[in-house]
């Protein structure tokens, strides 16, 4: 079995600047190929961060609907290889066979926020959608989430190119925060951290440091978090995919302001509560 891979390593390069060139030494994020292996066979290869791939490897099951809980999985474990990493889980016997038949229905997974699918009307699957009320955060939660999330970026401040996923509590801000090459990947292993410690997300919001792709409002709902908030902005289809859900959508959360899209009820003007 091959050393895992650190996630920041340090590399030479030269430096070239108007005064002049100099050596230089970078911290820089790294990417491997990520293997999500359910009972013995691949689902999907992403390529992410080699860290805390416990947690993405949880949180990518919750989030594509595989499983509805960790305690759906028996056993996991991550392999290095000279190629990549895989996860490998074993899952309990209603989830194993509703994950056979699922197979036997997909073409084969792809390298994105949508894996495993196999039409086009499977990338839109149906939501169930979130029950009313949930969290509910003060404005000044929201405006100074985005600020929130960024102090808990360590990974960030070493490389300048790391995407973050953290969890906003009502008047106690960001509480768990989770790193990643891609932003798809950060959210798995925010969800995958928050599920393996058994907490619930119907408490708080994901804070993201992305614009909101559909398949992130996809994965919030499916995960039960009532509020997605976003340092940029939404698609349109993220905003219509929103609405139906149930999902309060902010975007454009930085400098102190915000847009609501979607269900602005879970907004108050004043102190911050869980209802």
């Amino acid at each position: 079995m091959a050393p895992a891979p650190r996630p920041t390593p340090s590399l030479p390069g030269l430096s070239v600047q108007r005064d002049g060139t100099r050596a230089v030494h970078r911290t820089l994020p790294e990417e491997v190929p990520v293997a999500l292996v359910f009972e013995g066979t691949t689902q999907a290869v992403m390529l992410a961060s080699p860290a805390d791939l416990e947690d993405f490897a949880v949180g990518f099951a919750i989030g594509e609907g595989i499983v509805s809980s960790a305690a759906d999985i028996e056993t996991i474990e991550t392999v290095s290889h000279a190629s990549g990493i895989e996860a490998r889980m074993w899952l309990a016997g209603d989830r194993s066979e509703a994950l056979r038949a699922r197979r036997r229905a997909m073409a084969g997974p792809v390298g994105c926020g949508l894996c495993g699918i196999d039409s086009l009307e499977a990338a839109l699957r149906p939501l169930r959608p979130l029950p009313q009320g949930g969290a509910i955060l003060s404005r000044a939660d929201v405006a100074g989430a985005s600020a929130a999330l960024h102090e808990g970026q360590a990974q960030h401040r070493q490389t300048g190119a790391m995407h973050a996923a953290g969890f906003l509590v009502p008047g106690g801000g960001v509480e768990v925060v989770r790193e990643d090459v891609g932003r798809h990947n950060a959210l798995d292993k925010l969800i995958g951290a928050m599920a393996r410690s058994g907490r619930s997300m119907a408490g708080g919001a994901v804070v993201m440091s992305s614009r909101v792709s559909v398949e992130l409002v996809q994965k919030c709902v499916t995960a039960g978090c009532p509020l997605l908030i976003a340092v940029s902005a939404p698609t349109a289809l993220a905003v219509q995919v929103a609405q139906e859900a149930g999902l309060t959508l902010v975007a454009f959360a930085r400098g102190g302001g915000f847009d609501v899209y979607a269900h602005p009820g879970r907004i108050a003007e004043g102190q911050s509560d869980v209802a």
